[in-house]
């Protein structure tokens, strides 16, 4: 069983094209469940991970997920707010590691920022630690002794979790070109200087695959420089949210992206990478590829069935060689037109 959570803004819409894309590949092999998160949970019950969505969510098989996120929910206190419905799902189904892969399309060239001889060499994944960093560490507000607001977030990372993503980050190489970049901040953070140890000794276990190291800033500068360069990138929560967003630009769009998050079993949440962009929510002008794309991620990773998988990822590159495109990639494509050119791919 899929549990479906569209939640807030676009997140509906791309849901939707995405689960007719499912649909279509596996026919009545699947079954679907819905549940509620973000804003639009908050609105009906006063939580944005209500129990009975998380309990679907245990349930799951896998579950796909669209956004959460409403301007409206700004004001309330941080544990009531949207964003709160992903941390929840992250924290309490153990889902540590998150799979972003970019790549560029040869017919979205030129909706890259960068020139298109640069961007037709982007072809990476991006893993990205979820469980720790200053999203779960200590944080809050107080008054400095001369009567001053401080706001502080505590980064920690203790080194199981450090080895357990270095794992994720070696195995995706592994599977790839054998190529890892650690990514860190270890010239001024302890927190990157552990990171780093413990990454050089999960090494001594893949002699196959090539680690290299890069301090973050220097990562964002290459990622626009010379993307190509990359094959797997691993690193820490924060680093991994803002250099991921980045590498989106580089294939394009945002739109563009899918994830996996996934627990120790290879059960996971899979999303697209943007946001809930309520300023177009409800016009049609989603694209709905990242999530499709994330569907296929799901039936590869979490389903064991990559061949279903192969024929989305196949189906999406068909509709965008036959001129598909949504307004962020260049176009005037319609969400639901964009989810029928995929269709008539497949």
């Amino acid at each position: 069983m899929i549990a479906l959570l569209p939640g807030d803004g676009i997140g509906p819409e791309v849901v939707a094209e995405a689960r007719r894309v499912l649909e279509t590949v596996c026919g009545d092999a699947l079954a679907f469940e819905e549940g509620a998160v973000g804003y639009s949970a908050y609105e009906a019950g006063g939580h944005p991970l209500p129990d009975a969505t998380l309990d679907l969510a245990r349930r799951a098989d896998a579950i796909l997920f669209g956004a959460v996120g409403d301007p409206r929910g700004d004001a309330l206190p941080r544990g009531q707010r949207p964003e709160q419905a992903i941390l929840g799902l992250r924290k309490h189904l153990g889902l540590f590691a998150n799979l972003r892969p970019a790549r560029l399309y040869p017919e979205l060239a030129d909706a890259s920022a960068l020139r298109p001889e640069v961007a037709r060499r982007i072809d990476l994944v991006i893993v990205r630690e979820l469980n720790g960093d200053v999203y779960f560490g200590e944080k809050g507000m107080r008054t400095t002794a001369a009567g001053r607001r401080e706001g502080y977030d505590i980064m920690s990372y203790d080194e199981d979790q450090v080895a357990a993503i270095a794992r994720v980050g070696f195995e995706t190489a592994r599977a790839r070109g054998r190529r890892l970049c650690s990514i860190d901040k270890a010239n001024v953070l302890e927190t990157s200087q552990l990171w780093r140890d413990v990454v050089i000794e999960v090494a001594a276990g893949y002699p196959d695959v090539q680690l290299s190291h890069m301090l973050v800033d220097n990562a964002a500068m290459q990622l626009v420089r010379d993307p190509g360069q990359f094959d797997v990138i691993v690193t820490g929560n924060l680093f991994g949210d803002i250099l991921s967003d980045q590498a989106s630009m580089c294939a394009g769009s945002i739109g563009m992206l899918p994830s996996a998050s996934l627990d120790a079993s290879q059960k996971g949440l899979y999303e697209p990478i943007h946001g809930s962009a309520p300023d177009i929510a409800g016009q049609g002008k989603a694209n709905p590829l990242a999530t499709i794309l994330s569907a296929a991620m799901l039936l590869r990773y979490s389903l064991g069935l990559s061949d279903e998988a192969d024929r989305i990822e196949r189906a999406v590159a068909t509709a965008l060689s036959h001129g598909a495109r949504t307004p962020d990639i260049g176009g005037t494509t319609t969400t639901s037109a964009m989810g029928e050119a995929v269709l008539a791919a497949l």
